[in-house]
């Protein structure tokens, strides 16, 4: 009866299969993922970045590392050293011999397949009496030729051969184990077990232990959950928190510690380098003994990001260490932002403490701006563009120019925009006009709705409002001698400065309206003195004949006529005027009394038939294009959470940061008024050319008109902040309905139903008293 047979690989052929096809499968997909092929890539890209990016130092670092590097040359080596044992085994096993072989019994007996009977025994005959053990012969080979004899006389053996491949029938099933057999032979026992003890119980359990251990104490943002911790601390401790303060914060994360971090360090010159830079920097709060912001560590990276903002030159060995605490601080920053948000939505849901105020989420964003750019809060936004020194914006700021901004700087003409960078050369100012074009100028589109309610753009009480963000990128060398659009967006500083002034001008008469009511005096007074009597015509606006108004026209003719300077003349169009307003309104009136005569009750009544019949066909296309716009937004929305953009958008231009860093936003919903968020902020990492962002909000439960702004910021840029103003009219919500008009059933209806009822059953008790 036919079994399994399960043996190690005596002759090593199986071991071989095992082991080409282990190292292929290891081989191939590693060349896919890691073969430096965008080599080349990288050096067009860096290459086409040259002209705008050449003088940051992210660049001139990244030009450093590709030619320093090592690494794609190991890896190639390494990869082609794989390709070398694969290739190799697969010549060994292409070169094995094959154990198994189909079993035929013609070609034992050397005949060619289909040979008849007769044929058969003549070959058996002669080859036994060659093979045959009494003749001198092999007895293996004449057990062969026996064998295969049988197989192709007997019915039963020819049968078995037939189905099973084997005269003797159905036979073991052999499976060899890829593994040779030194490896459970008695003498490598030991060594076997020695080997498998310490690879499954120490090397394994170390590898996972370390993994895990490592893995539990970062977030899913890379940020350790002591830091995340040490910031929650603090922001619930401070809700209004300076940028002073926050730094101080910021430079307390374990991530500059080197005992919860191995990529940080603290040197012996530190004692000596690092007070100097205390000195040099002035007042930075070293005596303040509160923990953890007294610690070396906290005390050396505060001392760091200081000095990167002042643009401070370090030494050598502090500017390693000055690139580390830089390139972190932008994360960090972003965690605290994530950190405000929770503890807003805490306090808006759970009450008992003070969320932390809209000035301290803001200054986290400013502040990464700050270290983005390597700038002090105080400074021009113009220092971001490359050859501009402080004593440069002296040309910028005077009165002529009145060059505040870069939005300012774009908005002058070429001439002007030459004649004040004098100072700089030919080439130097074509590199500023480059790098000033790549910045981005962006326009926010904003649309306000209630989604899945019948009327989307009433506002209740209560209801979830979603703000439609349009963000569209351009640069802002397309904006070069173009007037900066007032209206839509507005600076920060334009926002500040409005908002500070709002109170004042409820109160106090706007300047330009005294200057208006001064030039009329002035005009009036003239007027006076070149004529003697006043014309005075108050035309009003009539109908004419085909009921538009012309009441316009007539005041244009008067304001001509009065400005003629004599009596006569303008007494005289005062007539004309008059007698044209006489002849409109007869004119008026005669077809206003034509049309009335004509219009009979049924026309009456057809024309109202009509118009009900196009108001109603104006509902159902609104009906329609609303439930279009609706399917096209959820189709958007499915769209944006099945795919996944790449965070790479552009490359910011900065002189001083360490890293190649995305242009990434901020976007957000906030009262400035009373210094809260009304929406959480959402972080625009895939902007490109246009992004569509959604944010949500509760509307207020008291119904009122509510000004909000939708907010803008950059991580990268100081000075490309946008605020827009967002009008919020609430209304009450409508109330629900007890008794729907559909549950209403008519009495007559109800009496009707039990009528029915009552019949049923007397119908069935008679079938009843007739079946008895």
């Amino acid at each position: 009866m036919a079994g399994q047979q399960f043996q190690y690989d005596d002759s090593g052929n199986t071991f071989f299969y095992f082991l080409t096809s282990f190292v292929g499968l290891i081989v191939i997909p590693a060349t896919y993922y890691l073969w430096p092929r965008d080599q080349n890539a990288e050096q067009l890209r860096l290459k086409s970045l040259r002209r705008v990016h050449g003088r940051c130092l992210w660049y001139r670092l990244r030009l450093m590392k590709s030619q320093q590097s090592f690494v794609p040359t190991l890896k190639k080596a390494a990869l082609l050293f794989g390709w070398a044992v694969f290739l190799l085994l697969a010549y060994k096993v292409s070169k094995l011999d094959r154990e198994y072989q189909e079993y035929n019994p013609y070609e034992v007996l050397n005949l060619d397949p289909g040979a008849s009977l007769s044929e058969i025994k003549k070959q058996y005959r002669v080859l036994s009496l060659k093979y045959h053990p009494d003749k001198g012969g092999n007895e293996a080979t004449f057990m062969r030729i026996a064998k295969a004899y049988a197989a192709l006389t007997n019915e039963q053996s020819r049968q078995n051969w037939e189905i099973y491949g084997n005269p003797d029938g159905p036979g073991a099933t052999s499976f060899g184990i890829a593994l040779p057999a030194w490896i459970v032979d008695q003498k490598n026992s030991m060594l076997v077990l020695l080997v498998y003890g310490l690879a499954f119980m120490v090397i394994l359990p170390v590898v996972v232990g370390t993994w895990w251990y490592r893995s539990i104490r970062y977030s899913g943002d890379q940020i350790l959950i002591n830091t995340t911790q040490l910031f929650m601390h603090f922001m619930y401790k401070t809700p209004n928190m300076n940028m002073k303060r926050l730094a101080m914060v910021l430079t307390a994360a374990f991530e500059f510690d080197p005992r919860s971090n191995k990529d940080a360090t603290i040197r012996p010159t530190d004692n000596i380098e690092v007070p100097q830079l205390i000195r040099e920097l002035g007042n930075i709060n070293v005596k303040k003994k509160e923990p953890p912001f007294c610690y070396p560590y906290s005390l050396k990276a505060r001392v760091l990001v200081l000095a990167h903002l002042a643009r401070m030159e370090v030494s050598e060995e502090l500017e390693e260490d000055q690139r580390f605490v830089v390139r972190k601080s932008p994360a960090l920053l972003q965690e605290m932002i994530n950190v405000g948000c929770q503890l807003t939505m805490m306090a808006n849901s759970r009450g008992g403490f003070h969320a932390p105020r809209l000035v301290t989420i803001e200054n986290c964003m400013k502040l990464t701006q700050m270290i983005v750019q390597g700038l002090q809060e105080s400074k021009s936004p113009l220092l971001q563009l490359p050859h501009f020194e402080e004593e440069h914006l002296r040309y910028c700021i005077s009165k002529k120019y009145k060059v505040r901004s870069l939005q300012d700087l774009v908005s002058l003409k070429d001439s002007d925009r030459r004649s004040m960078l004098r100072f700089l050369g030919e080439e130097k100012y074509d590199e500023v006009l480059s790098v000033l074009g790549s910045f981005p100028h962006i326009t926010m589109d904003t649309k306000l709705q209630v989604l899945d309610d019948e009327d989307s753009n009433n506002i209740t009480a209560g209801s979830i409002v979603t703000v439609t963000v349009t963000l569209t990128r351009k640069r802002m060398a397309e904006m070069f001698e173009k007037e900066q659009d007032s209206t839509p967006c507005l600076t920060e500083e334009a926002a500040t400065t409005e908002e500070a002034q709002g109170d004042s001008s409820k109160t106090k008469t706007k300047v330009w309206q005294n200057k208006s009511k001064g030039a009329k005096k002035t005009a009036k007074s003239k007027k006076k003195k070149l004529t003697k009597k006043k014309a005075t015509p108050a035309p009003a606006k009539t109908k004419q004949a085909n009921g538009n108004v012309a009441g316009n026209e007539v005041v244009a003719a008067a304001a001509t006529t009065t400005t003629t300077t004599t009596t006569t003349t303008t007494a005289a169009a005062v007539v004309v005027v008059k007698e044209d307003e006489d002849e409109v309104s007869d004119k008026g009136s005669e077809s206003d009394e034509g049309e009335a005569n004509k219009d009979s009750p049924s026309e009456r009544d057809e024309d109202s038939d009509k118009q009900s019949d196009t108001e109603v066909d104006e509902i159902a296309g609104d009906d329609e294009e609303e439930w279009e716009a609706l399917q096209q937004s959820i189709q958007r929305r499915e769209r944006a959470l099945l795919e996944t953009k790449s965070k790479v958008t552009h490359p910011v231009y900065s002189l001083y940061f360490p890293e190649e860093k995305q242009e990434w936003w901020w976007l957000y919903i906030a009262d400035r008024r009373d210094q809260t968020l009304v929406s959480m902020p959402y972080h625009v990492c895939t902007l490109k050319d246009t992004e569509e962002v959604e944010l949500k909000f509760p509307a207020p439960s008291k119904t009122g008109n509510y000004q909000y702004s939708v907010i803008l910021r950059s991580d990268s840029y100081l000075g490309l902040d946008q605020i827009k103003p967002l009008k919020l009219e609430v209304h009450e919500a409508k109330a629900m309905l007890d008794n729907h008009p559909q549950w209403d059933i008519p009495d007559t209806e109800e009496e009707d139903e039990e009528q029915e009822d009552s019949d049923g059953i007397e119908e069935s008790e008679d079938d009843d008293e007739d079946n008895d």
